[in-house]
């Protein structure tokens, strides 16, 4: 089956979905956008994406022309006319075309495209042996400047940290912000397990509030394990006794080494394999179906 992109209203193939130079998602990153998996024929928290896409959008002032509802019914043809049960969701609103300038005023209409395809940040190994990560120089950017919480299309800070761990010879990095505080990775969330506590960074240390982050801590709860939210420092990082990473496209992500110091006993944990397994499940029984 031909990959077919919902554009602006209408299917058309990948090789039709154009959008002009003008557009301000590609001249300035003047948009937001949003992440999702589908399993076994059904999109999970396919409500919450969406709610999270909109409070992006009033944050930086982008009028999406479409009700919440008639997005979702949007997403689900998309999903559905693609046929896939297992699947990733990329829905994106840009500011729309308008000039060579600034102002967002001269974008007369936004731009809404849904795209439908796969995405493997991670091979299975590493979700069974963990893997090996690395803080790099570049920061998280400051909440007074850019809130982390919104997920707007300019994710340049995000991508040069992604380029130091490459270069390193890493696939992930963990960035720090302005203190030098622990925030998340490039594209995922981070939590530790300190004395049988489950810990992750704090939104106000500017981090995005993840959708699976929320998801782990909520099962994390539910086989009473306690969540604590707070600072983390790289010595607290080092000396955990778990660490795994969590994301909509990486799920949950084992960590066994930062900047080689080995992390517990350098295996995966017994508190994130609980986590993943439950996670795994509800995953594959919850969710907007649309095949």
């Amino acid at each position: 089956m031909d990959q077919k992109i919902y554009l602006n209203g209408e299917f058309v193939s990948r090789g039709e979905a154009k959008i002009s130079v003008y557009d301000h998602g590609l001249l300035y990153g003047d948009g937001v956008f949003e992440g999702l998996r589908t399993y076994n024929g059904r999109i999970f928290k396919l409500r919450e994406h969406i709610d999270r896409l909109y409070k992006s959008a009033k944050y930086i002032c982008l009028n999406i022309p479409f009700t919440k509802e008639k997005l979702i019914e949007a997403t689900i043809k998309t999903a559905r006319i693609n046929g896939q049960k297992d699947c990733y969701i990329r829905i994106v609103v840009t500011r729309g075309e308008g000039d060579l300038g600034l102002a967002p005023e001269k974008c007369k209409n936004a731009t809404i495209f849904v795209i439908v395809g796969k995405i493997e940040l991670y091979p299975e190994k590493f979700c069974r042996g963990g893997i090996e990560i690395i803080t790099v120089p570049t920061q998280r950017n400051n909440s007074q400047n850019l809130d982390p919480q919104v997920k707007s299309l300019n994710y340049l800070n995000n991508v040069l940290a992604n380029i130091e761990a490459k270069n390193a010879g890493f696939k992930e990095a963990i960035m720090l912000n302005r203190e030098g505080f622990v925030t998340e990775c490039t594209a995922d969330n981070v939590f530790i397990i300190e004395n049988d506590v489950l810990k992750t960074p704090s939104t106000h240390m500017g981090v995005l509030d993840g959708i699976t982050r929320g998801v782990v801590m909520e099962i994390a709860k539910k086989i009473s394990i306690e969540v604590k939210e707070g600072t983390i420092s790289r010595y607290n990082l080092f000396n955990a006794q778990e660490c795994f990473l969590t994301g909509t496209a990486a799920e949950i992500i084992p960590i066994v080494k930062v900047d080689g110091r080995t992390i517990g006993s350098g295996k995966v944990g017994n508190i994130t394999n609980k986590i993943r397994d439950v996670f795994k499940k509800l995953v594959d029984a919850d969710g907007t179906p649309y095949l």
